[in-house]
């Protein structure tokens, strides 16, 4: 019974960081989504600690901040060209690491961590 209450918790756990991977791509449309991601992934954090599902939350938060700071700075930067440089590449580079994350588990393999 126990093995049977570990693979429902690890199911569970998986459809959680697909959930959060759709919320992140739905972002691109309806930006609140990825607000509610960051949520989640600090909430179930520790449920999915020893795990490798801690490897893609961990890919997960690191993919929104670090898409939060150069989205940021090229919405400052937008009225010159560079800005515009900016956001496009890193508008390429979250959904990279999307793709990325998402094929990953759905493999069940964790995330490397750069």
């Amino acid at each position: 019974m126990n093995n049977l209450t570990t693979t429902e918790k690890e199911k569970s756990a998986i459809t959680l960081t697909t959930v959060i991977y759709a919320l992140y791509a739905a972002s691109y449309f309806v930006g609140v989504t990825a607000i509610i991601a960051i949520v989640m992934n600090y909430i179930k954090k520790d449920d999915v600690a020893g795990t490798f599902l801690e490897s893609h939350f961990r890919w997960q938060i690191r993919t929104f901040w670090f898409g939060m700071l150069w989205g940021t700075l090229g919405a400052i930067t937008a009225l010159f060209i560079v800005g515009w440089l900016i956001l496009i590449a890193d508008g390429i580079w979250v959904i990279y690491r999307l793709v990325k994350g998402w094929l990953s588990l759905n493999d069940g393999k964790p995330m490397y961590i750069d």
